[in-house]
């Protein structure tokens, strides 16, 4: 059951775009199992298949904080038909992120998160043409707003993309506002890597951005650049393959942290 995920997780187990490029060469493994459950214990809820626990790569046991996450997972094995397939399963894959490379490094995804307030998709602007630029302004601005007002994180924009030096109070500000329980920071690290901002994964995590919002501002400009050039079948494959973890990512925020 375990190497089911080994080719999909790859090096960076909390990268889902790693997972879309492997997904060429994931095996695929016939169902092996009837019974799907969830049991509770001491440390949460595990899913149960034919009445024993599902592992990560590495062998230790799934465990979900609450049993509403145990029962999408649950629901996930249970939609599988002859064969498995892990694309399918977003929120396994992240269940397995979780308990393999955040549940006793918090503090250091917090950090690598961190990291993108030194130099976030949205401190960096076009310069024309003037309809992108305000294109730009209007999905961006709200949350650079939201930022200084609400977290006292005031940043630095620029034209192009000479890199800025952010002042070390509003990184250690935006820093500072980051969930710090395993599930919610891990959702919001999947939220930055996949949109290039950890500045939008903080305003969806805090409530002050929508699912919709948020995955709007991250392709402003893949958009612009669709609604000249037309579409890219590509792109808007590799588009779609994200936004499935996106969105496992985004409920799992909504699980974990309802009041935003």
């Amino acid at each position: 059951m375990r190497e089911l995920f080994d080719e999909v997780a790859g090096k960076n187990p909390l990268d889902p775009q790693e997972a879309v490029r492997r997904q060429a060469r994931i095996p695929r493994r016939k169902r092996f199992y009837s019974d799907v459950g969830v049991a509770g214990g001491e440390g949460g809820f595990s899913i149960t298949l034919d009445g024993k626990p599902i592992k990560t790569p590495s062998g230790r046991i799934v465990t979900a904080p609450v049993r509403e996450i145990a029962d999408a997972i649950a629901a996930e094995w249970q939609a599988q038909q002859e064969t498995i397939d892990p694309l399918t399963m977003p929120l396994t894959r992240f269940a397995n992120s979780v308990v393999e490379a955040v549940v006793e490094r918090v503090q250091l995804v917090r950090d690598d998160v961190a990291k993108y307030f030194h130099s976030d998709l949205l401190f960096y602007r076009a310069g024309h043409p003037q309809a992108l630029v305000e294109r730009e302004a209007q999905h961006w601005d709200p949350v650079l707003f939201w930022a200084a007002d609400q977290l006292g994180a005031h940043f630095i924009l620029a034209e192009g993309i000479t890199y800025v030096r952010q002042p070390d109070t509003a990184v250690e500000a935006a820093r500072s506002a980051l969930p710090d329980d395993p599930w919610s920071v891990a959702a919001v690290h999947v939220v930055t890597t996949l949109t290039g901002s950890a500045l939008l994964a903080l305003a969806l995590a805090r409530g002050a951005r929508d699912a919709d919002q948020v995955w709007s501002a991250a392709h402003v400009d893949e958009d612009w650049n669709r609604d000249q050039w037309g579409v890219d079948e590509e792109v808007a494959a590799r588009r779609a393959a994200r936004e499935v973890d996106f969105r496992a990512a985004v409920w799992i925020l909504r699980v974990m942290q309802p009041s935003g």
